[in-house]
């Protein structure tokens, strides 16, 4: 993490000298309450939790606003679960706009991507897995990223000087397995180890109907390969994580045709060693499309309609939850002055039947400053060999009064 500091640093020092024409503060903070509704399958698991975070968020412009610098901390606790009280800077970033192109510089936040049930394209920051089993919550990343506007579409191309370990529940918290990933014994391929500088190139480009993105990703794998580890008595006592070197080429399209909205997202990934213990090259894929019915009831409510097919051709359906499934979903936006929306889908493992997952999001605002969100989600399996097998007793309801000034 010295590369994150001194980054850090050295734009905190360059937004006290600088002289700006526009400052604006805003901050974000919640608390949060999860009820587990089953026991826990493993010792000392809780049954709910209770957590806060603030996440601030300070934007400095000056030079007409062609220079700026964004500095968003994040920081959470957690009254059960160690792991899970970290703080992060999501961001801090210099940004400097010129006449066909941009330049970012410091700790950002990018996503890639069209899909809903997954998001395979999605590879510069690592997932902050403590927070939500979706993944859509991001660590923030060191990067210097340079932005070329073009006619024939954007060109970014990524220097990302330092790597983030993905975080994990602690020995207290849910949403696991059976063994603790020991984030004090984590391994490489590299032996620049987290001092791996990776690189990126993104083409995106609209096409009338279309919106088309082709990236490719060469570093340090953001999905790590977990091992067990044994004590003295050869007792499996807790897991390891093992980062690998790859390179990955992804596609990602959007299409919109009147009411329907066509997706694909598609990768493929190259290891750069030879493991007989670990998957392989492998491709995946996620493709469907959401159709929206507008004013249903003879209302001002919307609601989509959902269907995402999930392909991966890796074997272990421990290391590729989405092998061969089906995702069906409803999103539901009633348009009121508080912008209340309602999304579920449910992800069924087509292998096997007693295998799927569910999920509820629900939000809307209270007044200018609050906000509430219910999220629930539900685990089923009965095959040791899928991940959901692990989190089959951690369905969950949690809910969230957020405040923002």
């Amino acid at each position: 993490m010295n590369r994150l500091s001194t980054l850090a640093i050295a734009l905190s020092g360059l937004i006290a000298t600088c002289s700006f024409a526009e400052t604006q503060v805003s901050v974000k903070a919640a608390a949060d309450y999860r009820l587990y509704t089953q026991d826990a399958l493993y010792p000392k698991q809780v049954d709910k939790q209770f957590s806060m975070f603030i996440e601030p968020e300070i934007y400095h412009s000056w030079n007409d606003d062609l220079d700026s610098i964004t500095f968003k901390p994040f920081y959470r606790w957690d009254n059960e679960d160690d792991e899970r009280s970290h703080g992060d800077i999501r961001e801090l970033m210099w940004l400097h706009v010129g006449d066909d192109w941009e330049i970012r510089t410091g700790i950002g936040s990018v996503f890639w991507g069209q899909t809903e049930s997954a998001h395979l394209v999605d590879i510069i920051n690592q997932t902050d897995a403590i927070e939500a089993v979706d993944g859509e919550d991001k660590l923030g990343q060191p990067m210097i990223n340079l932005t070329l506007v073009r006619d024939w579409g954007n060109l970014d191309l990524f220097v990302l000087p330092g790597f983030r370990e993905r975080t994990f529940a602690g020995e207290n918290g849910r949403l696991r397995g059976p063994y603790i990933v020991d984030t004090d014994n984590v391994k490489y391929q590299s032996s620049d180890e987290e001092h791996h500088v990776d690189f990126a190139v993104r083409w995106s480009h609209s096409i009338d109907i279309w919106e088309l993105g082709v990236s490719y990703f060469d570093g340090t794998s953001r999905d790590p390969n977990l091992s067990l580890n044994s004590n003295n008595r050869g007792d499996r006592v807790s897991l390891s994580a093992y980062y690998r070197q790859i390179s990955q080429v992804g596609v990602d399209v959007l299409a919109v045709v009147d009411s329907w909205i066509l997706k694909f997202e598609g990768i493929t990934r190259h290891y750069d060693d030879d493991s007989l213990f670990v998957p392989q090259d492998y491709f995946a894929m996620t493709t469907g499309f959401e159709y929206t019915s507008v004013g249903v009831f003879d209302s001002v409510w919307d609601i989509g309609w959902l269907m995402e097919y999930q392909f991966d051709d890796r074997d272990s359906s421990f290391e590729a939850a989405g092998q061969n499934d089906v995702m069906l979903g409803s999103r539901l936006v009633v348009n009121d002055v508080n912008g209340t929306e309602v999304l579920f889908g449910m992800i069924q493992d087509l292998d096997h039947s007693n295998t799927r997952s569910a999920f509820v999001e629900a939000s809307s605002r209270i007044d200018d400053n609050w906000k509430w969100r219910v999220d629930a989600r539900i685990f089923s399996s009965n095959e040791p060999s899928n991940v959901l097998y692990n989190l089959r007793n951690d369905d969950n309801i949690e809910v969230s009064l957020e405040y923002y000034f």
